[in-house]
């Protein structure tokens, strides 16, 4: 039952059904095409990860998307991670490479400028796109393709600081996945494998800091004895979708292995260079994927804020579009996404268009609501939602929207 509930929900079928993204063949496999409605849905998701980030201390990079292949060589990444890079490139006589992962670009930035003690920690993020390699066996819709967009975040601080800043990316976390319905994780920690770069000494302060991290937070967690990176400790979080499916999305890293590759330092209080701790970390995991997963677990009844659009008014004739197109205007001018039916067609058809596309409140109009100047509201998760005045029903979709909830729960 749970795997026929799991292919209704396949987001690659709502993806398709409901016009939100593609991926085209012509083009190649593993790469995703946004389609307009689609791209709302981004472009929402994009502007509250970084509202939230910048109102957190965070600060917004932009970094290229290649390299010269001795960045990738000295990051390790190319002895590392060969197998999942694209072939480089030659550009006059040197060779570049696709990034495969943003972090030796927030290396450099850091490395740009002579850094104290007193500048820490600082706090980077960016959405960057990566290109991996991945065998065409192994694609699968939006969880597995070949050019990603990581809400990748870098933290560089000082040893001491490291627990509160780890517990500040947890409240961070459970703040961004809460707004889109995750509410239920699994937590893990994984701790020092045999093979390891760094010293006994910062290991232990790095493991300790995570765990004292996930203790003020109050979350359980399980251990994974060994399982952590050769360059430092980590912890993974999985969301609980709603037919109780896990998933895995975000990850907290420490990391001393770049900041010794790239020769990174800072001024101590003492006037010594000491070496920063790095931490990186993602809340969604990748916009593409975490969008999947969105899908699925709303079987593509997306949450109200950010459905492509809002609200449909569907004119019972071609009389009350005037009407539509003035109650479309103040919608819009009031930041909500709403449209009228092309028409065309008859009610019925309308509604069983609009239902089809999952919009999440309807507003048939008809001779009464031109003449009253009101909307009568349909909501798909809370019904028949009544009759209002045309301020008092806008503002009802507008509070929904502020307040992350559906309209039916707007008092």
């Amino acid at each position: 039952r749970l795997q026929e509930e799991a292919k209704r929900r396949d987001h690659r079928l709502i993806g398709k059904s409901l016009d939100l993204f593609s991926i085209q063949q012509e083009a190649g496999g593993g790469l995703v095409f946004w389609h307009p409605k689609g791209s709302i849905v981004r472009r929402l998701l994009e502007d509250y990860w970084k509202a939230e980030h910048l109102r957190c201390g965070y600060e917004l990079l932009y970094t290229p998307h290649m390299a010269s292949v001795d960045l990738w060589k000295t990051s390790g990444h190319f002895d590392f991670y060969k197998d999942g890079m694209f072939d480089q490139m030659e550009v006059e006589g040197a060779e570049y490479q696709l990034k495969p992962m943003n972090c030796p670009f927030h290396v450099l930035v850091f490395k740009n400028t002579q850094r104290s003690y007193r500048d820490l920690p600082l706090r980077w993020g960016e959405l960057g796109t990566v290109y991996r390699y991945e065998r065409s066996g192994t694609l699968h819709g939006l969880f597995r393709v070949r050019g990603f967009t990581q809400d990748d975040a870098h933290i560089f601080c000082l040893p001491e600081q490291l627990s509160d800043e780890i517990l500040d990316v947890l409240d961070l976390t459970e703040t961004i996945l809460t707004r889109f319905g995750f509410s239920e994780y699994e937590v893990m920690l994984s701790t020092r494998p045999e093979k390891s770069v760094g010293s006994d000494d910062i290991w232990e302060k790095a493991t300790d800091a995570l765990k004292d991290a996930l203790g003020r937070k109050g979350w359980d967690y399980a251990v994974d004895e060994g399982g952590g990176a050769f360059y430092g400790p980590k912890i993974d979080i999985k969301i609980k979708d709603a037919i109780g499916r896990l998933w895995q999305c975000s990850t907290i890293q420490a990391d001393f292995n770049l900041p010794e590759r790239f020769g990174l330092e800072y001024t101590a209080a003492d006037g010594t260079k000491q070496e920063p701790i790095m931490v990186h970390r993602a809340i969604f995991g990748s916009i593409e994927r975490f969008f999947g997963v969105l899908l699925e677990s709303t079987a593509g009844d997306l949450p109200y804020w950010v459905a492509p659009t809002q609200l449909r008014l569907l004119p019972v004739s071609d009389d009350f579009r005037p009407y539509c197109d003035e109650v479309v205007a103040a919608a819009k001018a009031a930041g909500l996404r709403a449209e009228v039916d092309i028409g065309g067609r008859s009610l019925g058809k309308q509604i069983k268009v609009a239902n089809g596309a999952k919009i999440p409140v309807l507003a048939v109009v008809g001779k009464d609501e031109v003449e009253g100047r009101t909307l009568s509201l349909s909501s798909r998760k809370g019904g028949q939602l009544g009759s209002f005045p045309l301020e008092d029903a806008i503002a009802k979709m507008a509070g929904a929207v502020e307040k992350s909830v559906e309209p039916h729960e707007v008092e």
